[in-house]
This record gives structure tokens, C-alpha cells and sequence, in this order.
């Protein structure tokens, strides 16, 4: 556990453990350099990008975006109740949590499916490539988490978190929380951004 000391001289601790926070560090550089390779590309190919982000239907970015973050919610609420051991709320949340995820994908992949459809792909033009590799490295995270929240599920429903047991649900609700902040950068970055 990392402990850290807050201005007002008490000890909190960060949720989950220092391996995680690292990956989550790393993931998030890793995406902030491709953040950064898209914008030059951008700058590069003005028109071209705005033609192309206008062929977005900004209605699936923003659903997805209410999808992960009621997702995101749920999480959040599942590792209160652990705290509060409120233990019966936890599987519901978590497979709330799951099912949002599970809908995040269907909804990507009839978006994908529909450019696919009008003959778009990632070898269209720049944007495109950006936006599949984007949204298709970010949906791997997505489908890794939903994952992950199987196994958390799992582990709620055996009661095997409780207020002074659940590092594990901390460390799955950290990650759950990086894929929804880098759909949080990706939504406006892609769809919005003229």
C-alpha cells in the first residue's frame, strides 16, 4: 500500500498497490504519447482530420461516454459498500459494472461496423488510423476489465472482500477507473476536438 501524508499532516493511503499504480502510469504515458502523435498529425493534416471527425456520429462517443462512466459509478459505489461491509450490494454493482462494459462493446462495435460498412477503415487516411488504433487499443483495455470484473464478481460473491479486505477490489476498481479517464481524453480528442 502506498501511504501518503496529506497537508493537514494525516496519513491516507492510496487504494490498491504500488505494482498497479505503475501500470496505470505506464499505460497512461504510453497513451499520452500517442495522444501527442495524433495531435501532430493533426496539425500536419488539418482538413483532412476535421473532414474526417465529422463523419463521427458524435451520439456513440457521448453514450459510450455515459456507459463508462455509470460503469465507473458502480465500481465505485461496489468498494464503498465493501468498506461499509455492506457485502450484499457488492456482486450487484460489480455485475453492474460488468454489463455497462459489455454494452461499451456492443456499442463500439456497431460503430465500427457501420464505418466498416461505408467502406472506412484504418487505411482510409491518417484519422482513421488514429481513431481505430485509438479506440481499438482502448477497447482491449475494456475487454481486459470486464475480465477483471468477472473475477472480482467472483470474489464478491465468495465474500472474500470486507472493510479490511479489499485491496484487490481497490486494485480492479483503479485500473476500471484508467480506461474510463482515457475514454474521457479519447471522446473529445476524436469526436469533439475541431
Amino acid at each position: 500500500m502506498v501511504a501518503v501524508r496529506s497537508g493537514s499532516g494525516e496519513t491516507r493511503r492510496l487504494p490498491g498497490v504500488e505494482g498497479v499504480w505503475v501500470f496505470v502510469a505506464a499505460d497512461m504515458v504510453f497513451f499520452a504519447l500517442l495522444f501527442v502523435s495524433f495531435m501532430l498529425g493533426r496539425q500536419e493534416a488539418t482538413a483532412v482530420f476535421e473532414a474526417s471527425r465529422q463523419t463521427l456520429d458524435v451520439n456513440f462517443g457521448g453514450i459510450n461516454t455515459l456507459i463508462l462512466l455509470t460503469s465507473s459509478w458502480c465500481v465505485v459505489l461496489a468498494v464503498e459498500a465493501v468498506k461499509r461491509n455492506a457485502l450484499d450490494q457488492v456482486p450487484r454493482l460489480i455485475a453492474g459494472a460488468f454489463l455497462l462494459g459489455v454494452a461499451f462493446m456492443v456499442s463500439k462495435a456497431l460503430e465500427y461496423g457501420g464505418k466498416i460498412k461505408a467502406g472506412i477503415s484504418m487505411l482510409s487516411n491518417d484519422f482513421y488510423m488514429y481513431y481505430f488504433t485509438l479506440t481499438g487499443i482502448h477497447l482491449l483495455h475494456v475487454f481486459a476489465g470486464n475480465i477483471l470484473l468477472i473475477v472480482l464478481w467472483n470474489k464478491a460473491r465468495a465474500r472474500q472482500f470486507s472493510a479490511d479486505r479489499c485491496v484487490v477490489l481497490e486494485c480492479g476498481a483503479t485500473y476500471w477507473h484508467m480506461v474510463d479517464l482515457l475514454w474521457i481524453v479519447l471522446f473529445p480528442l476524436l469526436y469533439l476536438l475541431r
